[in-house]
């Protein structure tokens, strides 16, 4: 399925000021599910810009209340903090809670870590992949924005790769270097060793 043809109705634009910075938000929903995605955008880009992006999946307990078990909260707020320092990018928000398998789901796959299972280990023995997760509605609402280059904020392969599957070239990516703590050091742990991700370098200039 092309960008173009993704079932995705766009919000009204409103200014978004925030300790982090002033942005634009736009709400996304997709017509088959019903699910609600927001874009904040700053500043302006043209289709032949390479703009500095990130794509986020929702983390109620990382991004509302600030839990230490995961780095999803902080690395928002450094997005945001960057793009902000940067002049112009957008933050895809997409409501993938879990890397893709709900909140219940994510909270069971909490116990189940917490009885002594890597969060792959409790993913799986829920019934589900290691990630869930795909980027076909993200790489639309960034079609929608009119970007087709990006400088990806991600320490995510996958994201790289579902991206650029659909029109979306990802032309350098940036990590998000965040500092573990005795809660989530397991969990980083398990996701630069066993899932890729890039977390022990030094954070990339843009």
């Amino acid at each position: 399925m092309k960008n173009r043809d993704i079932d995705i109705l766009p919000g009204e634009r409103v200014k978004l000021p925030t300790k982090y910075g002033h942005f634009e938000l736009i709400p996304f929903q997709e017509k088959s599910s019903g699910l609600e995605h927001m874009a904040l955008i700053k500043g302006d880009f043209t289709s032949n810009d390479i703009v500095l992006t990130r794509i986020h999946s929702a983390c109620a307990t990382g991004d509302l209340f600030g839990s230490l078990k995961c780095d999803c909260g902080e690395q928002l707020i450094q997005a945001m903090k960057m793009i902000e320092y940067n002049g112009n990018g957008v933050i895809v928000y997409l409501q993938q809670e879990g890397r893709g398998i709900g909140l219940m789901n994510k909270i069971k796959a909490y116990k189940l870590q917490e009885e002594g299972m890597d969060t792959i280990e409790a993913n799986v023995h829920l019934g589900f992949a290691s990630d869930e997760r795909e980027y076909q509605i993200g790489a639309g609402i960034l079609s929608f924005l009119g970007i087709n280059k990006v400088k990806l904020l991600t320490n995510n392969p996958d994201k790289i790769l579902g991206l650029e599957e659909h029109n979306i070239q990802v032309v350098k990516r940036i990590p998000l270097i965040i500092q573990s703590n005795p809660f989530n050091k397991h969990y980083l742990d398990t996701k630069e060793i066993r899932m890729g991700h890039q977390l022990s370098e030094e954070k990339s200039k843009i």
